[in-house]
């Protein structure tokens, strides 16, 4: 019947029927193509959540494997094969040696002279009730093993005797000790330890509170969260002198990590952003906004001057466009990862790109651990890093042009954000300070996540507004080299003594320097 009709069917009719037939399958071939693509995302997607669930977090990958001389199970000294058995070559591998050596004499153990030592002697049962001069001790055999000491609390109570002068007739006392906090019972070792606990150690204070109560102390829950505010509180100053501080830097690192802090109603919580800043000379600053808008990012940054490294986020690239002495540099570890994302869709491309990343990435290795100053490093990314970029380059810009790759396709989405960054993305190539990623950055405000998974959120934003201000100043003790303890519990006393215009000289940084060597103990503790 068909083939009548065709037969029957003048030109014209047979031309609209050729047309109708090709228009059906070019609607079908694009609508296979777009099922093609959209089956691949699910596929990327999938594979994304099963590695969030289940697959490393380490973005770090094993490199070539060094062929070393060692034995393998099995094989003989001599090197000549056994009788009846045929020579095989066994694949080895090169172990890491630790960096921190094991002393000979505590094997397993290691510790510094800060934790406390108890000898406990141990006499055998023969010489029990023998007087000392009936037997001769001629060795000793010593084991160590660690102890743990529960949480302990104490009531100091400090007593100043009434005297009186017989010869003067007078009466006099010793003065009351100022504490920290105005009329609180609470001691500087205390208000430390609830502010460690909580930062450092993500111990929330119901944790803590619960603690007490096994210790026997009967507080409630909401005068440890008064302590912890008011002792933040204090801080604040300090903070915004070390936030200064890291904003007058020539290299500054940037991004932003979510928060939920405040209540929008009923069972609900509000989206904030810390916004966190790192400076040139070690020193991190957590700001809080209430949005991820262009507008924060002015705000925090305010009339900076100098290079801003940070991932491709808009606010940073309008930032630098309204300010001539800004410039912008990015980050290839963000570069990186899109194309790690695109590996299963193009693993051949995908692996020719890592492997020039890897290449100047160990050109950086070298440079850190050869310690090498400005100049030398500059001459090293110039002579070996910049080629590798501008061959990485040109093949992403080839493989755009001549591979019949789908704007949908990962790797194609990868090569034209890379390109697109390629300006920004050299500038660590041309200037020694920059660094090639902002992985600094991002092991700085670990904390924040990690306090998300103790504490989940924070009630009000002006409580994630403190939390910003003590996590600033633990972090950057960290990157310093200070104990966030010794460092909080001086402060906290000598800021009612220090001069306000001197206030940059309690930033951990700067404590370092000044204070350090004298910092004031608890005066229940002496330490």
């Amino acid at each position: 019947m068909v083939r009548e009709a065709i037969e029957q069917a003048s030109r014209e009719e047979l031309i609209e029927l050729t047309l109708a037939t090709h228009a059906v399958a070019e609607q079908e071939k694009n609508r296979a193509e777009e099922e093609k693509a959209r089956r691949l995302e699910a596929e990327r997607q999938l594979a994304w959540f099963k590695k969030q669930l289940f697959g490393a977090k380490s973005e770090k990958r094993p490199g070539p494997i060094a062929e070393v001389s060692q034995l393998s199970l099995g094989e003989v000294v001599s090197g000549e094969p056994q009788t009846g058995e045929k020579s095989i070559t066994v694949k080895t591998y090169a172990r890491a040696v630790s960096k921190t050596p094991v002393p000979k004499d505590e094997p397993g153990l290691r510790f510094d002279d800060s934790v406390p030592k108890a000898r406990r002697v141990i006499l055998p049962k023969e010489v029990e009730g023998l007087d000392e001069s009936q037997y001769e001790v001629i060795d000793e055999r010593v084991t160590q093993r660690l102890v743990q000491i529960p949480a302990a609390y104490r009531i100091d109570e400090i007593v100043r005797p009434v005297v009186k002068l017989k010869v003067e007739g007078r009466i006099v006392t010793a003065p009351a000790e100022i504490g920290v906090l105005e009329r609180s019972l609470a001691d500087v070792s205390l208000l430390v330890g609830l502010l460690i606990d909580k930062f450092r150690y993500h111990i929330p204070l119901y944790r803590q509170h619960q603690r007490m109560q096994a210790a026997g102390i009967q507080l409630a829950r909401s005068t440890l969260t008064d302590w912890a505010h008011r002792s933040i509180d204090l801080l604040r100053p300090i903070y915004d002198a070390q936030l200064a501080s890291i904003l007058t830097s020539r290299v500054l690192a940037m991004d932003e990590t979510p928060i939920k802090a405040g209540r929008s109603g009923q069972g609900k919580m509000k989206q904030g952003y810390y916004w966190p800043v790192y400076g040139d000379q070690d020193e991190v600053a957590f700001p809080f906004a209430t949005s991820r808008g262009h507008d924060q990012a002015v705000k925090i940054l305010g009339e900076f001057c100098g290079t801003l490294i940070s991932d491709d986020y808009r606010a940073y690239e309008a930032f630098a466009e309204k300010r001539d002495a800004v410039i912008r540099a990015s980050c290839w570890a963000h570069v990186r990862r899109k194309f790690v994302e695109a590996e299963g869709v193009e693993p051949e491309r995908v692996a020719r790109v890592l492997e020039w990343i890897r290449a100047m990435y160990r050109i950086e290795e070298e440079i850190r651990e050869g310690k090498l100053d400005d100049e030398t490093k500059l001459i090293r990314r110039s002579e070996q890093s910049r080629p590798i970029a501008a061959e990485l380059f040109a093949y992403l810009t080839q493989e755009l042009v001549a591979s019949a790759l789908l704007p949908t396709n990962p790797f194609a989405e990868a090569a034209r954000h890379a390109l697109k960054l390629r300006t920004s993305l050299e500038v660590f190539l041309s200037d020694p300070a920059v660094p090639i990623d902002t992985n600094h950055l991002e092991r700085a405000l670990r904390p924040i996540p990690m306090g998300r998974k103790a504490w989940l959120f924070c009630w009000t934003e002006v409580g994630a507004e403190k939390v910003g201000i003590i996590q600033s100043l633990i972090s950057t003790c960290v990157l310093q080299g200070v104990d966030p303890y010794t460092y909080l519990v001086d402060v906290l006393q000598r800021i009612a003594i220090h001069p306000q215009r001197e206030v940059a000289d309690l930033t951990p940084r700067t404590w370092k320097e000044k204070f350090a060597d004298q910092a004031m103990p608890s005066p229940a503790l002496g330490r």
